[in-house]
C-alpha cells in the first residue's frame, strides 16, 4: 500500500506524528515483549453435546442500536493526514459489508484544522448505517471549556458515539506528549451531560482497572473499553519514535500495564442490575477465538486494530474482508462448540484457567 509512505521522525505536527504512528505500528515489532493479552491461560468448556446445528448459531448483537453480523468493533486507528483518508475509506467498506462497528483514530487533528477533515468524514460516507465511534484524547477533554467544539467533531463524522481514549503512558512517553491529566475527570462528567452522544472511555493498550472503572462509572459514563496490554505497545511505539541515545531509560514501561483479561474479569465484576454498563475488550486480540473467550470472561464486544491494518497493508480490501470472514468463523465455531445459540448463551459459558 504505497500510499503508507513514512516520513521523517520528530516532527511536531499532529499530522505528521499520526502518519508515523501508523509506519511504526506497520513496520517495527511493537508487541509487548514479557506480557500478554491474558486468553491464552483461559480455554472455553467443550460441549460434546450442544444441542444445535451450526447453522443454528445467532452470534448477531446490538451496539449503539444498531445491529452487528458479530460482537466486534474495529478500534480507532487512524485520521489526520493525507493517507489517512484512503485506509479509512477501505476499513469502512468492509465494516459496513462484513456487519462490523467501526472506529476512528483521534480527531485532534480535525479540532486544530480543517485539512485533513475529510479523512474522518469519509468513514460515515462509506459506512451509512454502521456504529460509527469518534475518538478524543483525555488531555484535550481535560482543558476544553464546553462541549461545543467535540459535538461539531461527532457532527464530522455522524458518530454515534464518542471515544476518549486514556493515554496517560503515552503522553509520559511521547516526545511532544502532555501529561496533563488532571481535570480530566471532570471533562468526562461534562461531555456525559452535554454532548448529546454516548461517552466511551477507553485505554489505548495499558487496560482499565475496577477502580478507575468505579470513578467513570460515578460521573455516568455507561460504555468502557479496558483496552489492556498485551497487544500494541503504545509505550513501546513511543520509544521508537525517541533518538536511539533517549531509549533506554524509557524502555523499562514497554511492557507496562493491566492484561486484557485480567481487566475485563476486573471490570465485570463491578456490573450489577442497578449500575449496567457495556464492556468492550481490546488490547491483543488475535482471532475470534480471543473475541468469544472475552464475551464469555464479561465483555459485550471485542474490538481490535493493528491486525485489521496488517491485513489491508498485505491483502488490500480483499485480504481485510478475508480476515474478518476467518475471525467471524472462528467466533461462530466457538459458539458452536460451547452449546451457545446467542451471543447472551455464550456470556453464561464457564471458561477453565490453565494449570
Amino acid at each position: 500500500m504505497a500510499y503508507l509512505t513514512p516520513l521523517a521522525m520528530g516532527s511536531p505536527r499532529t499530522s505528521s506524528r499520526k502518519q508515523q504512528h501508523v509506519e511504526i505500528v506497520l513496520s517495527k515489532n511493537v508487541a509487548f515483549r514479557g506480557k500478554t493479552s491474558g486468553f491464552e491461560r483461559w480455554d472455553l468448556v467443550h460441549n460434546a453435546l450442544p444441542e444445535l446445528d451450526l447453522e443454528e448459531v445467532d452470534a448477531s448483537t446490538t451496539f449503539l442500536g444498531k445491529r452487528l453480523r458479530i460482537p466486534l468493533l474495529v478500534t480507532g486507528m487512524t485520521g489526520g493526514y493525507g493517507g489517512a483518508e484512503k485506509i479509512n475509506r477501505l476499513l469502512a467498506e468492509v465494516c459496513a459489508e462484513r456487519g462490523l462497528a467501526l472506529g476512528v483514530g483521534s480527531q485532534r487533528q480535525a479540532l486544530e484544522n480543517a485539512r485533513f477533515r475529510r479523512s474522518y468524514s469519509v468513514v460515515r460516507e462509506a459506512a451509512p448505517d454502521i456504529p460509527v465511534v469518534g475518538n478524543i484524547g483525555a488531555a484535550e477533554v481535560a482543558h476544553l471549556a464546553d462541549a461545543g467544539p467535540l459535538r461539531r467533531m461527532v457532527e464530522l463524522i455522524r458518530a454515534d458515539a464518542l471515544a476518549v481514549h486514556l493515554n496517560p503512558v503515552q503522553e509520559f512517553l511521547q516526545p511532544e506528549g502532555t501529561p496533563r491529566f488532571a481535570g480530566v475527570l471532570v471533562g468526562i462528567e461534562r461531555l456525559v451531560h452535554d454532548l448529546g452522544v454516548p461517552v466511551i472511555v477507553k485505554e489505548i493498550g495499558s487496560g482499565i482497572s475496577a477502580a478507575v472503572l468505579r470513578r467513570l462509572l460515578d460521573v455516568g459514563v455507561r460504555i468502557v473499553d479496558v483496552a489492556g496490554a498485551g497487544g500494541t505497545s503504545w509505550a513501546g511505539v513511543e520509544v521508537l519514535r525517541r533518538p536511539e541515545t533517549e531509549r533506554d531509560p524509557l524502555a523499562v514501561f514497554w511492557d507496562w500495564g493491566i492484561p486484557t483479561a485480567d481487566a475485563v474479569r476486573q471490570c465485570a465484576s463491578l456490573r450489577t442490575s442497578e449500575r449496567p454498563f457495556a464492556l468492550i475488550a481490546s488490547g491483543g486480540i488475535q482471532n475470534g477465538l480471543d473475541a468469544a473467550k472475552s464475551i464469555a470472561l464479561g465483555a459485550d464486544l471485542a474490538g481490535a486494530a493493528r491486525p485489521f491494518l496488517q491485513a489491508l497493508r498485505r491483502g488490500g480490501v480483499k485480504g481485510l474482508a478475508r480476515m474478518v470472514d476467518g475471525w467471524e468463523r472462528q467466533f461462530r465455531g466457538a459458539m458452536f462448540l460451547t452449546g451457545s445459540r446467542t451471543v447472551t448463551d455464550l456470556h453464561q459459558q464457564t471458561l477453565m484457567l490453565r494449570s
